[in-house]
């Protein structure tokens, strides 16, 4: 490589997770390190998502941090500007920005066997790392249909995560394809301003009312001078969400009761039995993400809005082609269609010591050990990594679990002292992953009949975490170096695995 800087650890991407791992370095004493951002601030998929409406399904004070509560949310459920300032103020109040590298892109990250580094190319330059902690978030590369004529469309087309605020929307004709969660949050934003809203709908979501409200000035004066209620408020918060846990994992068949209430919340506003039909989900709620909204329904009754229930299939100009073979005319197209969850991309720029990249590797599905570790990859952790997400709760907490993880990591390097790598042995994957995937056979993501973003294309579920996240901390509490090969510089050669290099531990 040309002239470029070391560091100890580069972290990858400045969300909640690269700017928690960031937090976390700096407590743990280690200021050595750099964390680079393809774009020029930070935030992460809360600075990508700025479409109208955007706001977090998780209440804000167990959105946050717990070592950075913030009294101030000004609503129970947080919009995206309140979640992206919060981070700002992260950054600056734990003195993060002297390790920022904006426009800083990774292209491509190879192992060096001889001499136990990871060289990262970047847009902004190159570096090299000891240690590497890909924060790059499953929500962060936008995933669009490959729709037959598309290229044809003569007026505008953008994905929710990449929303063109330049282009006005009044008087237009505009069609929303998808209903994930972005989309019941953008349709009622801009039904108002549309002449005609046209849903594509491939399947109908399970739609909760959203219970939120201003958290008012008397309220946050209390958490101000009583930081002890912010921790009490987090932790009932948390505690009720780890309660519904079991009906998640264990017996989706307690899931009936929460159904009813999303029925009853779709016929207060859907008085058309036509349209409550289109809209009435055929598979268990939970089984795909739950969605909490008290607006979308009213929006999908107004006369301008049209539900087609069936997924667009081709363009013909500005016609777009449904499934069933209706027709519309629209003069916008606004992909609500997720993001590359289960084929992160960038697996395909970490290339391991025998040459091969981590998406060949993770070709069958991905898999690491406790969430962090691929096997064949030394000294290379993910934040939010195959099997931490969650379908309940915050991934706050997943995410401070995976922090407590890489700084024990961390000081088991210190502790084996000199050049030293750790690379998670295959076999140690394969048993996380075999107790992980026989725990997911019972959850309501894998028995409730639906097709979800959770699933890869064999459907097998490498997003979703089957437990509790008391259970994910005390599995990710500490290294056990039972579960590693170790690699000593004296050892290593160039391409050599993990298998052939280890030494004692």
């Amino acid at each position: 490589m040309a002239e470029h800087e070391h560091v100890r650890v580069a972290v990858i991407g400045s969300g909640f997770g690269g700017l928690g791992a960031a937090v976390r370095l700096r407590r743990e004493g280690i200021t050595d390190f750099v964390v680079l951002e393809r774009a020029g601030s930070v935030g992460g998929t809360w600075r990508d998502n700025s479409y109208p409406g955007c706001a977090c399904d998780v209440p804000s004070h167990l959105y946050s941090f717990s070592f950075a509560p913030n009294p101030d949310w000004p609503r129970s459920f947080s919009g995206q500007e309140h979640i992206r300032a919060y981070l700002e103020r992260v950054t600056d109040t734990f003195g993060l920005r002297p390790h920022l590298r904006f426009n800083a892109e990774v292209k491509r990250m190879t192992w060096d066997a001889e001499r136990l580094r990871w060289d990262i190319e970047t847009t902004a330059g190159d570096w090299s790392a000891d240690v590497v902690v890909s924060a790059t978030g499953p929500l962060s590369e936008p995933k669009l249909p490959d729709v037959p004529g598309l290229d044809t469309f003569p007026g505008k087309v953008f994905h929710s995560a990449r929303w063109d605020h330049d282009y006005d929307l009044r008087g237009k004709r505009v069609a929303v394809i998808g209903t994930g969660a972005s989309a019941i949050q953008i349709v009622p934003s801009v039904q108002k301003q549309v002449e005609k809203l046209t849903l594509f709908q491939r399947t109908p979501a399970w739609v909760l009312p959203r219970m939120d409200r201003p958290i008012g000035a008397a309220e946050r004066a209390v958490h101000r001078a009583l930081p002890f209620t912010t921790k009490l408020r987090r932790g009932m918060l948390w505690g009720i969400r780890e309660l519904q846990v079991q009906a998640f994992t264990k017996h989706p068949g307690e899931l009936g009761f929460v159904e009813q209430l999303a029925k009853r919340n779709m016929a207060r506003a859907i008085k058309d039995p036509a349209l409550r039909a289109k809209l009435t989900p055929d598979y268990r709620i939970g089984c795909k993400r739950i969605l909490l909204s008290s607006t979308y329904y009213p929006a999908l009754a107004q006369p301008n809005v049209d539900v087609v229930a069936s997924g667009l299939t081709e363009v013909r100009g500005s016609t777009l082609v449904a499934a069933d073979g209706s027709e519309t005319e629209v003069d916008a197209i606004v992909f609500s269609t997720g993001f590359h969850v289960t084929d992160m991309p960038i697996a395909e720029r970490v290339v391991g010591p025998e040459g091969k990249t981590l998406a060949e590797v993770w070709s069958g599905g991905m898999q690491a050990l406790r969430g962090a570790s691929a096997a064949g990859f030394p000294n290379w952790m993910t934040i939010i990594g195959p099997n931490t997400g969650l379908g309940n709760s915050s991934m706050i907490l997943m995410i401070e679990s995976q922090l407590n993880y890489m700084a024990d990591y961390l000081r088991q390097l210190d502790v084996l002292g000199g050049r030293v790598a750790l690379d998670a042995r295959p076999s140690a994957v394969r048993a996380w992953n075999h107790r992980v995937q026989e725990r997911m056979k019972r959850t309501v993501w894998n028995t409730g009949g639906c097709t979800s973003w959770y699933l890869d294309e064999s459907g097998r579920n490498t997003t979703i975490w089957p437990g509790t996240t008391a259970e994910f901390r005390r599995a990710t509490r500490r290294v056990d170096l039972a579960e590693y090969a170790v690699l000593r510089a004296a050892d290593a050669r160039p391409g050599t695995g993990a298998e052939n290099a280890e030494v004692a531990a």
